[in-house]
Formats: structure tokens, C-alpha cells, sequence
């Protein structure tokens, strides 16, 4: 299978996996032939990829990290528990954090266990699509890149936990933000800017108040978007000021911010997005972490066709853990751009003088906002 841009579907291309909503109920399923119509309604959907079988690369295989068991079961009780929330917000009753911590830490406690038994770099490329979902699924993302990161900075399981609860609940204070301007397309007014700058205040008090929740996933929700420089907000915190987790939180929430599909741009393919992580490092975010985290997470995705400095080119086709920026590819055009008769496998880390310049095309903007 191969990963494809909606912009480069064709009719009659075959989906190799299948396509959710925001409840974990399938769209469309696996082994759907795409129609015009089908391919112009996930776009309007704010689907920015799918996989898709091919023939060339029947012999690519793409494991998820979460199993669609874990992932539904997260995004249910993720969507059902943000929902409650957001409707006793909306009536004027407190919240009722407490009646909700048993099941996010089933949910917590098998994200752990996929993440601690995953052997290659994570990814978490989504088929959650729909934009009123975007909140649930960057919760579950950001849950998934922080336990990993979390894990190979050496945390032991209850540091893991705390970390996944807190990474779960990062953003349950946006449950206070009207939905018109979480989702606007346009550029938000200062004053919608600021509004939703609350949501880190609003999510540690709704937390902190919690008698079941360790205090510490609150302090996740206050400091995700605190950066070493003091930029960062509601606090404007420094360096040994903000907690681990809140470092390790910052990497995961923005990264998967600009991965992800928002209302008003399209996702950035994941080594993009780390590029941006990197240009922040030692200012904004923890450098040792930085680099952690490119050991963590999969840069160049299997299925993503990419072009090597030599102008060979080809499809990824397997993730080497000790060096992910540098896959195995299996090369399907020669330099002239010719179709291979016989196409082959090359393995990048046996060939430092090569590199990847090119993949395809997945981004329209790269302006964020987590």
C-alpha cells in the first residue's frame, strides 16, 4: 500500500485502509473503490491523506501504532466524557471530573501498553477526519507522542501514566471555548486569540480541583504552551520554571498540531513538522528532548512515496528505529524517471551519501496554531 495526497486520488483508486469518524465509526471502508464523488466529500471532510492498495507496492504493509480497538475505544470515551463536559459548561454546573477518571485510565493504561510493546518510531497518522473532531483526536495524538517520548526519556510506568492522563486532558479547557471560534477558518481577532489562550487556565482549574486526577496532569494542561524563553502563555514561565511534563507536552502538542488538518490549512507531512520542532530547540523547546523525540516518532511515514538526492525514487517501505530519518525505500523509478521492470529494496542507513529531498506533497500553509 501507499500513502497518496486527496489532491493526487483517482477514480477507481482502491482505499487500503479504512476512513472514521469522530466516534470510531467507519466512513468508508478498506478495499472501497474510490469515486469522484467519495474523493471531492473526504476533502470537504479535511482529509489530507488515505492509503491506498497498488500493485507496485502490494508488498508494503502498514502497522498503526494503536490497534483499531484502542484507537476507537480511545476516541469514544475521549468524544462522550469532552461532550459531557462541554454540556455542563454550557448549563452552568461544575464540573465533574472525577466521575470520569476510571475511564481515562483504561484508556491511559492500553495506550501505554501498545506504546511500551511498539518496537519501530510512532506514528499516528489519522483517518479521524472530520473538523469538530479535532480536539478528540489531538488529544489522543498528543497521548501517544508524549507517553513515547516519555518512555525513552527514561520515565517508569507511573510517570508514564501521570504524563497520559495529563496528555489526555491537555486540552479539555477548549470544552469552555465557543465551537465559532475554536474552528474559524479565518484569522483569528486579538481577542479571539485570547480567548482561546484561556483554555490552559480553564483545563488546570477544571483538573486541579480533581480528588482521583494526580495534580500533575492539571499542571499539563497549564503548561503546554509554556516555552523556555518565556514566550509561551498563560504564565510566561522559563526553563527549570516548567515541569518535565510540560516540556515534554509543548513537542507533542505542536507537532501534532501542524501534522494534523485544521479549518485553516492543511496538515504538514510529520519530518516537516519536525523540522519546525528543531528550529525551535534550546529557545522554545527542551533540546535533549528535541532529540529524543526525532528517535520517537516515524519522520517519513511507510507508504510515502519520496525522492532521493541521486533522482531515484521510490516508496518507503520500512522504518529503521536506531535511524528513522533514514528508511529502507523501495525504488520504483531510476533516475530518469523511468518505471523500474523490476523494482528493488534500499536500505538508507547502508548508504549515508543519499538522502530523501523530496516526498509528496501533502501541505498548503504552514501557519500553526495548537
Amino acid at each position: 500500500m501507499r500513502l497518496k495526497s486527496i489532491h493526487s486520488l483517482k477514480e477507481n483508486d482502491q482505499l487500503a485502509k479504512p476512513i472514521y469518524n469522530d466516534e470510531g465509526l467507519i466512513l468508508l471502508n478498506a478495499s472501497v473503490k474510490l469515486s469522484a464523488s467519495m474523493i471531492n466529500r473526504l476533502h470537504d471532510k479535511g482529509v489530507s491523506f488515505v492509503y491506498i492498495d497498488d500493485p507496485d507496492t502490494a508488498d508494503i504493509f502498514v502497522d498503526d501504532t494503536l490497534s483499531p480497538e484502542v484507537k476507537t475505544k480511545a476516541i469514544k470515551t475521549i468524544n462522550k466524557s469532552f461532550k459531557k463536559i462541554g454540556e455542563q459548561l454550557s448549563q452552568g454546573k461544575s464540573i465533574q471530573i472525577d466521575d470520569l477518571t476510571e475511564s481515562f485510565s483504561d484508556v491511559v493504561e492500553s495506550i501505554l501498553n501498545s506504546v511500551r510493546s511498539e518496537k519501530d518510531a510512532v506514528t499516528m497518522l489519522s483517518n479521524v477526519m472530520n473538523y469538530d473532531s479535532y480536539v478528540y483526536q489531538h488529544s489522543l495524538s498528543v497521548t501517544v507522542y508524549a507517553v513515547a517520548l516519555g518512555k525513552k526519556a527514561g520515565l517508569n510506568f507511573k510517570q508514564l501514566k501521570e504524563l497520559g492522563l495529563g496528555a489526555m486532558l491537555h486540552d479539555v479547557g477548549k470544552m469552555a471555548i465557543p465551537l465559532d471560534v475554536l474552528n474559524k477558518k479565518r484569522k483569528l481577532t486579538d481577542e479571539e486569540f485570547d480567548l482561546i489562550k484561556e483554555h490552559a487556565e480553564q483545563g488546570f482549574e477544571m483538573l486541579r480541583k480533581s480528588k482521583t486526577l494526580p495534580l500533575l496532569a492539571a499542571h499539563c494542561a497549564f503548561q503546554h504552551h509554556e516555552r523556555l524563553d518565556g514566550s509561551g502563555y498563560p504564565r510566561q514561565i522559563k526553563e527549570n520554571e516548567i515541569h518535565l511534563y510540560g516540556k515534554i507536552l509543548a513537542i507533542a502538542d505542536v507537532f501534532d498540531a501542524v501534522t494534523s488538518h485544521r479549518v485553516y490549512r492543511s496538515a504538514m507531512l510529520p519530518h516537516e513538522g519536525l523540522a519546525l520542532i528543531q528550529a525551535g530547540a534550546g529557545k522554545l523547546f527542551d533540546r535533549k528532548l528535541v532529540e529524543l523525540f526525532q528517535k520517537t516518532v516515524a519522520i517519513y511515514p511507510v507508504g510515502i512515496e519520496v525522492e532521493l538526492s541521486d533522482g531515484r525514487s521510490g516508496v518507503v517501505k520500512k522504518i529503521n528505529q536506531s535511524l528513522p530519518d533514514r528508511p529502507t525505500v523501495k525504488i520504483l523509478k531510476d533516475k530518469d524517471d523511468k518505471a523500474l521492470d523490476e523494482p528493488y529494496d534500499l536500505n538508507l542507513t547502508d548508504m549515508l551519501n543519499i538522502t530523501i529531498v523530496q516526498c509528496e506533497r501533502l501541505i498548503e500553509s504552514k501557519s500553526y496554531e495548537s
